[in-house]
């Protein structure tokens, strides 16, 4: 171990391992990207055999209290760098998943729009497709993944990066479920 976050994030994975302990279906650590980190959650899941880990990619986006970047265009990471990276893993499991870009929210309790990971709206999207429909729909699609309408919880305002066709597919060809804004139907 390196340092004590690790440590502590490890610590907390091992905690959730056992399914006849912690009685789980969806686990993640937003804004952790550390490969060893989200590498431990997905093999903790496909271990359980009973969750899903949805995981955030590292250089997507980088929030300016993390490292002083100048601008939103050099704190944004490039789509190339990042479905390179992550091929370059070789993540094969059904028991991970993980999403490009970056989302804007409205914070509620400071006033304010914030940046997050995609992970914390995925959890809402899973939730919300679960409590709507069923657990086998896919929390995905302008019916069940309408983001600007809120089925993540709470309304996503912006995208950190707009994808155009070309773009998601090579993100679905890297196993990355993309986030689109589409100017009529809005963030899905």
């Amino acid at each position: 171990r390196s340092n004590y976050a690790i440590a502590s994030v490890e610590r907390a994975i091992n905690l959730v391992s056992d399914p006849e302990v912690i009685e789980c279906n969806l686990m993640t650590i937003p804004g952790v990207t550390k490969d060893s980190l989200t590498k431990k959650v997905i093999d903790t899941c496909e271990a359980r055999g009973d969750a899903l880990a949805v995981i955030d990619l590292p250089d997507v986006y980088t929030p300016p209290h993390e490292e002083e970047k100048g601008s939103f265009v050099e704190r944004a990471g490039s789509l190339e760098s990042v479905v390179s990276t992550f091929e370059n893993r070789g993540i094969n499991s059904s028991y991970g998943c993980t999403y490009y870009p970056w989302v804007m929210i409205y914070d509620e309790i400071n006033d304010r729009n914030l940046w997050v990971p995609p992970s914390v709206i995925a959890l809402g999207v899973f939730a919300n497709t679960e409590k709507r429909e069923a657990v086998w729909f896919a929390p995905a699609g302008f019916n069940r993944g309408g983001l600007t309408e809120g089925s993540a919880g709470l309304p996503v305002l912006n995208v950190s990066e707009k994808l155009s066709s070309a773009d998601r597919d090579k993100l679905y060809d890297a196993n990355i479920n993309p986030i689109a804004s589409f100017p009529a139907e809005g963030i899905v």
